[in-house]
């Protein structure tokens, strides 16, 4: 029977093989068996069940990666308890309502945020408990060695993961997945990816994004491979860490392929060990990925997928003969179809919206039933807000995105909490920001701007008011001044016409 349940997961590799690494911190040098993980998620769960959590409480994380962050999640959720762990890009507003709308009782917080942390929540409704640690620590505070208690056993249905994403209104919505959802797309990227054992994957993506979530951190329990995380991704670090601790595929973004193509290049007899890279998140330049596979002779399989699907649900082919550049392959593990907009099906290469249905779509958003009524067509269909086209060889091209959403560095960005930002100041009539193409990021921000008439500002000022108010990766890094912006029969600004008519340069 196949392990429906993160805890099932983790028994599995910990019964067959209890001494076989799963996790390395290239830094501190610290690591964890199958063994000392199922140790860890008992010892973690024990430590929750003494504050007082019942099977299914809420628990948020406000930590970087480190061993303590992973140590955290997976007991946790072992536990039968829902983890949250929130973006550290959020900007407090944002990240206090995630905190409260999530209806966590604890937030595990970094002491770089726990002090931030216990602002946030010092005025909500209910009584939130904040619990520093260190993100690298060996032993969790009031952790202590489990006792052989017993526990009852976790529904495959019941929620395991509660994961926040912007929408176009700029509100995060919680992306609810169950134990269910997210044992099927493990099984499902280890078969996609012909992943074994003796595979190793470089894991220098974000806990808090789902690709790492996924790819990174669960999908080895499902084939018993290690994953090597270092506190963060360091382009002058990378190859040493890729090729000292023999890692075998590598999981990166678009932004991350741009990088590496600045630096030098490792003698190729270095890189004979790693069988492939994989590229989400985010679409990756046809021109990135030739240049990547000619400069360090490893071939990148693209995918795509989505916070709601639980990271992938699209891959091209293993065989590297069988891929097609531009394309984000076939369905991973699912269905898929290119619809109009009342869901009836279009043929092969017209142009429509990407539909999802398989085990690892979600059940919908966490206290919002508009929301996932409107995300849904008759029968469990996703709607992935996506324009894409279906060649005759099943093979998907996402050609536009209805949503409007920006997508920097794998970030997913309102464009409306951009303008709202900027219309505060005294000087803004009217804004709107949109994407646009940027070599290292995939996209980056611009934005139109109508002053008011007889107020005078200067685009730096602009740029310091939005990086007081947005945080430097939202500031924009182009701010136009224009007489108009363009709208549509309804009054609503036409954003993708934006950089058309007011072309970046």
């Amino acid at each position: 029977m196949k392990p429906e349940t993160v805890a099932a997961l983790v028994a599995a590799q910990a019964a067959s093989r209890p001494e076989a690494a799963y996790f390395i911190a290239p830094e501190t040098g610290q690591s964890l068996t199958f063994g000392q993980l199922a140790e860890s998620c008992s010892a973690v769960r024990a430590m929750l069940a003494r504050d007082g959590l019942e099977p299914g409480a809420h628990v948020s994380i406000v930590m970087p990666n480190g061993l303590a962050t992973l140590r955290i999640l997976l007991g946790a959720m072992s536990g039968g308890y829902c983890v949250n762990p929130v973006n550290l890009l959020s900007q407090p507003e944002q990240m206090r309502y995630v905190l409260d709308h999530s209806d966590c009782r604890i937030v595990f917080a970094s002491p770089s945020w726990a002090a931030k942390v216990r602002d946030l929540v010092r005025d909500l409704r209910r009584t939130v408990r904040v619990i520093e640690v260190d993100p690298d620590a060996a032993e969790l505070p009031g952790e202590e060695r489990p006792r052989g208690e017993g526990r009852e056993p976790i529904s495959p249905d019941s929620l395991a993961l509660l994961m926040y994403t912007s929408g176009t209104t700029g509100t995060p919505k919680g992306v609810m997945l169950t134990h269910a959802n997210l044992a099927a797309n493990a099984r499902i990227i280890s078969a996609e990816h012909r992943l074994g054992p003796s595979d190793r994957v470089t894991a220098i993506l974000p806990l808090y994004h789902i690709n790492a979530f996924a790819v990174t951190m669960l999908a080895p329990l499902a084939h018993g491979g290690s994953l090597v995380m270092p506190p963060r991704f360091s382009a002058g670090k990378f190859w040493d860490m890729a090729i000292g601790f023999e890692c075998t595929w590598l999981n990166m973004v678009p932004t991350i392929v741009s990088f590496l193509l600045e630096g030098a290049a490792p003698p190729r007899a270095a890189l004979g060990r790693v069988r492939f890279a994989r590229s989400a998140s985010a679409p990756l330049p046809p021109e990135h990925l030739l240049a990547f596979q000619e400069k360090f002779g490893v071939g990148i399989i693209e995918t795509m997928g989505f916070t709601e699907t639980v990271a992938p649900a699209f891959s091209n082919p293993f065989e590297a003969g069988r891929r097609k550049v531009g394309s984000v392959g076939r369905p991973s593990g699912c269905e898929a179809r290119i619809v109009d907009e009342k869901g009836a099906d279009l043929p092969d290469g017209t142009t429509g919206e990407i539909v999802i249905r398989g085990p690892q779509v979600m059940p919908g958003y966490y206290k919002n039933e508009a929301a996932t009524a409107s995300a849904f067509f008759p029968g469990g269909w996703l709607r992935t807000g996506d324009l894409g086209r279906r060649d005759e060889d099943g093979f998907f091209f996402v050609t536009g995105r209805i949503k409007e959403l920006i997508i920097k560095g794998g970030e997913n960005i309102a464009p409306r909490e951009i303008d709202e930002v900027l219309l505060r100041h005294p000087a803004v009539l009217d804004a709107a920001a949109v994407g646009i193409p940027d070599r290292h990021y995939g996209q980056e921000i611009m934005a139109c701007v109508i002053r008011r008439e007889g107020h005078a500002c200067s685009i730096e000022e602009l740029a310091s008011f939005c990086l007081e108010h947005l945080g430097r990766y939202k500031t924009p890094k182009l701010i136009r001044f224009v007489d108009e912006l363009p709208r549509g029969p309804s009054g609503k600004v036409q954003r993708l016409k934006l950089a058309e008519l007011y072309p970046p340069g």
